[in-house]
Parts: C-alpha cells; sequence; structure tokens
C-alpha cells in the first residue's frame, strides 16, 4: 500500500464504520446522563477513540508476529461483546424499572463500566488488522489515528443526541439505553456469528 488519498479515504470509512457501535453506546450514555457536562462527554468519547486507535494496531501486531492464536480469539469477539454489552445494558434496564428519586444521583456512568464500554465497542476493530495488514507500521499507525479522530468526532455527536432526548424522556431514558446497549451486542454476535 502507498501514500494516497485513497489511503485516507480508507481510513476515513473504517473510522465511520468501526464508531457506529461507539455512537449508539455514546447515545445511550446521554440518554442515561442527560446532565453530563462537556468534560466527561471529552472522556468518553476520548475513552472510545482510545479503544478504537489501540484495537487496529493490535490487531496489526497481531498478524505480523502471532496470526495463529489470534484467528482463534476472532471467534470469541462477538460472544465478548455480547456479553459485556448485555451485562451493562442488563444494569441500566433494572436501574430504570426500579427507578426511584433517591436513585437519580447514582445514574452517573462510572470509569469501570466505561471502561467496559470501550472494549465492548472495539473488540471488532481488532479484525482490522487483517484489513491494514499490508501496511507499514507508520502507515497503520495514521490509519489508527484516524480512526480515533473519526471516532471522537461520532461519540461527541451520539452524546448530544442522547442528552438532548435524554432530558425529555427522564428516567425512562435508562430503560431506552439498556435496551440500545442490549441490541448493540445482539447486532454485534449476529454478525459476528454469520
Amino acid at each position: 500500500m502507498e501514500w494516497n488519498l485513497l489511503f485516507i479515504f480508507n481510513s476515513f470509512l473504517l473510522g465511520d464504520g468501526l464508531a457506529m457501535d461507539a455512537f449508539s453506546v455514546s447515545m445511550a450514555n446521554g440518554l442515561n446522563e442527560p446532565n453530563m457536562n462537556n468534560m466527561k462527554m471529552c472522556t468518553i468519547a476520548g475513552v472510545f477513540a482510545g479503544f478504537q486507535f489501540a484495537m487496529p494496531l493490535i490487531g496489526w501486531g497481531c498478524i505480523h508476529t502471532i496470526i495463529q492464536y489470534f484467528q482463534t480469539f476472532e471467534k470469541l469477539i462477538p460472544w465478548i461483546a455480547l456479553i459485556l454489552l448485555a451485562l451493562i445494558g442488563g444494569k441500566m434496564l433494572w436501574g430504570g424499572i426500579h427507578y426511584n428519586n433517591a436513585d437519580e444521583a447514582q445514574s452517573s456512568l462510572k470509569i469501570g463500566t466505561l471502561l467496559i464500554q470501550g472494549v465492548a465497542t472495539s473488540i471488532d476493530a481488532l479484525s482490522v488488522g487483517f484489513t491494514i495488514a499490508d501496511y507499514n507500521w507508520l502507515m497503520a499507525l495514521i490509519s489508527a489515528l484516524i480512526i480515533a479522530v473519526v471516532t471522537f468526532v461520532i461519540c461527541i455527536v451520539g452524546l448530544m443526541i442522547g442528552k438532548k432526548f435524554g432530558t425529555k424522556l427522564s428516567h425512562k431514558a435508562q430503560i431506552l439505553g439498556g435496551t440500545i446497549l442490549i441490541a448493540i451486542g445482539l447486532e454485534i454476535f449476529i454478525t459476528g456469528m454469520m
């Protein structure tokens, strides 16, 4: 592969495609916490972008070093994403159904949950290492940076949309957000198994 506009364009397309799960989860997070401040929004988008940056590079590294082990692990990716998102979504769904005013202060997204969401929404990006396997290390790095920037922007948009509707939906947004996360987990699982 050589440096040209097609390389840049392909990297933007990869970023766009990979960021859709993170967009949906960001929207669910915004629904769940409609009073989220800008710093927290940037942190959430930054975590998702960081994972989307790292996963293709890890996949690229696996291709160039330990491909036989990665192929075994790749079969587990849909299962891992489904389990992680179902657990987080189920917790949100449970919280929305069993809502009371005393719980309102506890609806804030915790760092552990955010990291699990980051892994769950970016684990499929490991397989992008196959797509960029013919890139040299610098091209792989630049491609991963583009993917991260695209993810960051898309996640900010998702958070803004979620916050807007979360304010209007009140505590029912937790139910919607949990349902969205479970649906994303099922979509990743079904797509990965086919």
